[in-house]
């Protein structure tokens, strides 16, 4: 019998494209979903793939308790992939309190209910993998991204520390890392919650991200990418915590262990689009 995943945020985006991976490649999957109405896609494209598609809305613990009460009568979970997540642009003041607390309740919470639920069977077991999808601004954090930044940095954080709590139970965590994927699902998802105002004092920085997010629309990294590397980090002997995924991840990665957040810092003065787009050329590779 295959061994089970679990993938949540599967409608659309990496979500899709990695329960299809995982049930291609020997995994029997069940990819949860918030609202069902939109699981004719996932459903056309599986055909007779080993995959079950479970309602599952992660920033509420009962539908969390369904999903997985579910998913047990079919076997204890292998491997589980926390990629449920929203998006949001705007500057931290601009944002509200609600939009804050839906970025952290669906990045962060919604994923640590997760872990929560495989972790006593995994660690009774003493096998079983945590895939956390959390993204290069978990690891330099964005302007005009603040509120989204930190709930990938809290998703990041709990993965590494998680990894040493249940080292000596054989179950494994890692974090996937990808930088700008080359989607406008992901974007087309976040609208409501991407403002750019002409008269706003924060301008400028709003357009330079508008930038960025069209720079990855354009060349970043493709929902595939992310999924294969996502079914390798499963998959590999290799002792190895932390999966950048794209080019500009990579040079992200590096930027955090070199570049002084006062420097970063600094980038937000009075700098002409010139200097600002060659320094990101530079030190992070994304082309602006």
């Amino acid at each position: 019998m295959e061994p089970i995943a679990v993938v949540t945020g599967c409608s659309s985006g990496i979500g899709f494209a990695t329960a299809l991976h995982l049930a291609r490649n020997g995994w029997h999957v069940f990819a949860g979903m918030r609202d069902l109405a939109k699981a004719e896609r996932l459903e056309d494209a599986a055909g007779g793939l080993p995959l079950t598609i479970i309602e599952m809305d992660v920033t509420d613990p009962e539908s969390i308790s369904r999903a997985f009460h579910e998913v047990n009568h079919r076997g204890p979970v292998e491997g589980l992939v926390n990629n449920a997540g929203v998006g949001a642009a705007a500057p931290l003041e601009h944002t509200t309190d609600a939009e804050n607390r839906l970025l952290f309740e669906t990045n962060y919470f919604g994923a640590v209910r997760c872990i929560q639920a495989v972790l006593p069977t995994m660690r009774e077991r003493r096998r079983g993998v945590i895939v956390n999808v959390t993204s290069a601004s978990g690891l330099f954090p964005w302007p005009n991204q603040a509120c989204y930044s930190a709930s990938k940095w809290a998703l990041e954080a709990i993965g590494l520390a998680l990894a040493h709590e249940v080292r000596r139970f054989g179950v494994r965590v890692v974090n996937v890392e990808p930088g700008a994927v080359a989607t406008t699902e992901v974007h087309a998802n976040a609208q409501e919650r991407i403002r750019y105002d002409r008269n706003s004092p924060y301008q400028p920085i709003m357009r330079r991200n508008g930038k960025l997010i069209a720079a990855g629309v354009v060349h970043g990294t493709t929902e595939q990418d992310v999924a294969e590397v996502i079914l390798e980090a499963m998959t590999s002997a290799e002792d190895r915590l932390r999966w950048p995924v794209g080019p500009d991840a990579e040079a992200i990665a590096a930027a955090a262990r070199t570049i002084s957040f006062e420097d970063w810092a600094a980038l937000g003065n009075e700098v002409d689009d010139a200097e600002y787009n060659a320094w990101f050329e530079t030190n992070m590779g994304i082309d602006l």
